[in-house]
């Protein structure tokens, strides 16, 4: 059977840590008297928290000082880590475990590519740390998604051909990187949104055997 290396982005994709982001950026800008919506959150996804906290503060047409702004910064990060702190594995998104159990017992390579740099964190809380064995988050690369670095560098250490890696992304900067890196891309989420993927599915429970053996003997 063909050694394949298949690639997790995070968030999104193992597990939903987007509901702690909006309860740590609303609990912050409530403290600065601005209303903050679940759509507004949604422009917020993949952005950083510099250019995050900008957007708020103009949406509430509000101004701080540069000192403000950093603790600011500083406590909305301090804020989600004391919600991801609580996570389980009940946090798992559905099937996932299945899904890297059954690479796992067909010796695939399986990594983690993510922009969070608290990806080690959140997968020792839910007990997924031993599930990859590369690991490349925000602390290894300097370039965001849509550049592939993340994904390439993931594909260096599990000593695959980037040719020979699969993707699996919910977001579309991360399904243009792994297509400007040459892999295959699976898109988890809306179709309309994702459309630019090879393969789009809802969410891991739509993902069968059959399917994963078919991209592993290709």
């Amino acid at each position: 059977m063909n050694k394949k290396g298949f690639i997790f982005d995070l968030d999104g994709v193992i597990v939903d840590t987007a509901k702690y982001h909006f309860l740590a950026w609303r609990k912050l800008a409530e403290s600065v008297g601005i209303s903050f919506s679940e759509d507004q959150n949604e422009q917020l996804k993949g952005v950083s928290r510099v250019r995050s906290l900008e957007k708020i503060l103009t949406w509430g047409n509000v101004e701080i000082s540069e000192d403000q702004f950093m603790e600011l910064m500083a406590r909305k990060n301090d804020d989600y880590l004391t919600y991801i702190s609580n996570m389980n594995e009940s946090e798992i998104l559905p099937e996932v475990p299945r899904v890297l159990n059954f690479l796992k017992t067909l010796n695939q390579a399986v990594s983690l590519g993510s922009a969070s740099k608290n990806a080690r964190a959140i997968l020792k809380e839910v007990g997924l740390l031993h599930a990859f064995e590369a690991i490349v988050d925000g602390t290894n690369v300097s370039k965001a998604k849509p550049n592939p670095e993340v994904f390439l560098n993931a594909a260096e250490q599990m000593k695959i051909d980037p040719k020979h890696c699969i993707v699996f992304e919910d977001a579309v900067a991360g399904v243009q990187a792994a297509n400007a890196a040459g892999m295959l891309s699976i898109g988890i989420g809306r179709a309309e949104i994702l459309h630019e993927a090879d393969y789009i599915f809802n969410d891991f429970t739509e993902i069968s055997d059959a399917f994963l053996t078919k991209i592993i003997n290709a």
